[in-house]
């Protein structure tokens, strides 16, 4: 894998559902402005797909984890596929108390096993927190918070920024950011330090606005950034610039030279 030479976008949160159609949505973003990738992993199989993605695809890393809604199944298999140079983070992980499809005890262990998994390995949490956010700071507590930390797909308002931000995490938006009904979380974005904020898709989900209602694909993090972007008073270009080098900074990887450091 050779990364791209040209400064762009990063979408550090997508689920790129095979090599094939990977293939179309890498070059299609590609075109957009949008160099790198990270594919996420939400179960065993999900994490071995992204692992087989990433060493297919220039620009594209992976991530290895078991989603809340996934936590009843545990996590074995995930340790071994950390091993792979191409896996830069632990999860997707974490508590999900909308949709409730493993228990609040599954949920619990299942996220605390991970942020072990994580801290011996020394590598970065990728954290996926709904109606959740009082026992999620709770479990970082009880488990000790890693060094490095991202809020996928954040949701919250200001005050939920801060307890973040407290903990030196990440806070990573996605296409939410665009809804009319998410005010509190524009003021969120606007109050992020300039080397704690990221963008991603969470691609298939959640298009941007005015993409709604159709699957969600990593060229629209583009969207996504100018909107933040616009949001903070920022050129988007040196948005691009901010935000990859975040992604840098998390997950180890060189923008320039696609090395894992």
């Amino acid at each position: 894998m050779a990364e791209p030479s040209s400064y762009g976008w990063t979408d550090h949160h997508c689920h790129l559902p095979s090599i094939d159609e990977g293939r179309e949505l890498v070059a299609e973003a590609g075109r957009a402005g949008v160099s790198r990738f990270v594919t996420v992993g939400t179960s065993l199989e999900a994490s071995r797909r992204a692992v087989e993605v990433a060493h297919a695809l220039e620009g594209v890393w992976a991530t290895a984890g078991v989603h809340p809604h996934d936590a009843s199944e545990g996590i074995d298999g995930i340790e071994a596929l950390l091993d792979d140079p191409w896996v830069v983070a632990v999860g997707e992980c974490g508590l999900d108390y909308h949709y409730m499809h493993s228990s609040i005890d599954d949920q619990r262990r299942v996220f605390a096993d991970q942020i072990a998994l994580a801290s011996a390995r020394g590598l970065p949490v990728v954290i996926h927190t709904r109606e959740a956010w009082d026992d999620t700071f709770d479990v970082l507590d009880a488990e000790g918070v890693p060094e490095r930390l991202v809020f996928h797909c954040f949701t919250g308002g200001p005050d939920e920024a801060r307890r973040c931000l407290d903990l030196d995490a990440h806070l990573s938006f996605s296409g939410i950011v665009t809804f009319p009904s998410a005010p509190e979380l524009r003021d969120a974005a606007r109050l992020c330090p300039d080397d704690r904020i990221l963008v991603e898709t969470d691609s298939p989900y959640l298009a941007p606005v005015p993409h709604r209602g159709r699957p969600n694909r990593p060229a629209l993090v583009a969207v996504v950034g100018e909107a933040v972007a616009r949001e903070r008073g920022t050129d988007p270009a040196e948005f691009a610039r901010i935000t990859s080098e975040n992604a840098s900074s998390l997950y180890g990887f060189d923008v320039a030279a696609a090395t894992v450091t």
